[in-house]
């Protein structure tokens, strides 16, 4: 497995992406569960905010994941192409 310094730059962009994109997405999925779900008792609504904390780190962890992944093989393939044109 070869490591290239242009994919772990995709790998960053890639978390970076990722973590720009958690914030706007995880409030708009937030505020449609919450009013679909309307809560009565204090046991109901501790549950649900569990419930939603545990969602919020799965998308945190496959976002970055995924992104991540996604920057390595673009930045590598870009490097690939930028050292196949130059010769080197």
């Amino acid at each position: 497995m070869e490591f290239s310094l242009p994919a772990w730059f995709g790998a960053l962009g890639g978390m970076i992406v990722a973590a720009a994109i958690y914030g706007p997405a995880i409030r708009v999925i937030e505020r449609r569960l919450r009013v679909g779900s309307p809560q009565q008792s204090a046991e109901q609504r501790s549950a649900f905010e569990d419930r939603l904390s545990l969602m919020r780190r799965v998308i945190l962890g496959l976002d970055v994941g995924v992104l991540a992944v996604l920057g390595y093989w673009i930045g590598g393939i870009i490097a690939d192409k930028m050292l196949g044109a130059t010769g080197g």
